[in-house]
C-alpha cells in the first residue's frame, strides 16, 4: 500500500466515522422528538458524507484500473463496467 493510497484510505475512513457520528446524533434527535428541520438537515449531511465516501472509493478504484491497465486478468480488480455500475448506484 502506497503512502498516497494510505492517505486516501484514512480520509475515507475519517469521512465514514464522521457520518457515523452524525447518524448517531440523528437517531438520538429522533428518539428525543427533535425538531424535524434539524433532523432532516443532519440526515442530509449524513447522506452526503456517505455518498462522498462512496465516490472516493470508486474514484480510487478507477485510478488503480487506469494505472494498472484493465485487461480483465486480475479477478480482484473491478472492471470498467463494474465501476460504472457502482458509480451509478450512488447517483
Amino acid at each position: 500500500m502506497s503512502a498516497e493510497q494510505s492517505s486516501d484510505q484514512k480520509a475515507i475512513v475519517n469521512r465514514l466515522k464522521r457520518a457515523s457520528g452524525q447518524l448517531n446524533a440523528v437517531i438520538t434527535a429522533v428518539e428525543n422528538g427533535g425538531d424535524c428541520r434539524q433532523v432532516v438537515t443532519q440526515l442530509s449531511a449524513v447522506s452526503g458524507a456517505i455518498d462522498k465516501a462512496g465516490f472516493a472509493i470508486i474514484a480510487r478504484a478507477m485510478q488503480e484500473c487506469l494505472t494498472d491497465g484493465v485487461d480483465g486478468s486480475d479477478a480482484t480488480k473491478p472492471t470498467v463496467d463494474e465501476l460504472e455500475k457502482l458509480f451509478l448506484s450512488l447517483s
